[in-house]
């Protein structure tokens, strides 16, 4: 059997990242993958790129997202093409704190991080994991759960992989397309389900068939909620509402 620990969507959270790895290293994974969305919003980025960095060294497989764009190089059309009437202030100012915040070395780190990469499981050596941000080929355009079918079939046909590993959404769940599974593990650090805890995915692959499960981790909201709270940014308030209730404030 091969196990995969797949997350995605830290946010600059790093209580939540560092309560999901001690959850994840108690599986025994073979292989941990992280599909991007990794500093902007919380209020630790540069602790965050110091434990994922650590974890790539390890052999993490770790990519950015449509929002690591954002703060890497404030290339705001890339990173969010639907708001064609101009960018919030409280985006543009979560972006430019946490590209201060980070500093030169872990920006290069950040600009140098691939949007997808791929992995083969030891288990059979056929079955071909896919991890991106939002679907094949794009950091933007996810697997929301009211996209039209046909928009669905489109966007999975965009890769040879069987097991697709994404986030984006901040909602968890899994697809079982029967030819493919789509594994959105949700958010390690500001998910929108209602449920205040870090939420990550869990994947095993034995004789080419594929169960995965949608784990949560509590960390501590408040905490975290109060120290966005503290720096005092455009949006924080709502951004610190959203740690503590788990769902989307804004």
């Amino acid at each position: 059997m091969t196990r995969i620990a797949a997350l995605s969507d830290v946010h600059g959270n790093a209580a939540a990242l560092e309560a999901v790895l001690a959850d994840v290293a108690k599986t025994k994974p073979d292989a941990v993958l992280v599909a991007g969305d990794l500093v902007l919003n919380g209020p630790e980025p540069a602790l965050v790129v110091d434990v994922l960095r650590s974890l790539a060294d390890d052999g993490a497989l770790v990519i950015a997202g449509n929002t690591d764009v954002a703060v890497a190089d404030f290339d705001y059309a890339a990173a969010f093409p639907w708001m064609t009437d101009g960018i919030p202030d409280a985006i543009v100012d979560a972006a430019e704190w946490a590209h201060d915040a980070l500093g030169a070395e872990r920006l290069d780190w950040l600009r140098r991080l691939p949007s997808e990469r791929r992995w083969r499981s030891s288990d059979d050596h056929e079955t071909l994991v896919l991890v991106c941000h939002a679907s094949p080929g794009s950091q933007t355009a996810g697997f929301d759960q009211g996209l039209d079918p046909s928009v669905t079939i489109e966007r999975v046909a965009r890769t040879d992989a069987r097991i697709i590993v994404c986030g984006h959404t901040h909602v968890p769940e899994v697809r079982d397309l029967g030819w493919k599974v789509i594994v959105n593990d949700g958010s390690a650090g500001y998910v929108f389900d209602g449920d205040p805890t870090a939420s990550w995915a869990l994947i095993d692959i034995a004789d080419g068939e594929v169960t995965t499960e949608i784990k949560r981790t509590a960390f501590d909201t408040l905490a975290v909620a109060n120290a966005i709270s503290a720096r005092g940014l455009t949006g924080d308030v709502y951004r610190a509402a959203t740690v503590r209730t788990g769902k989307l404030v804004r």
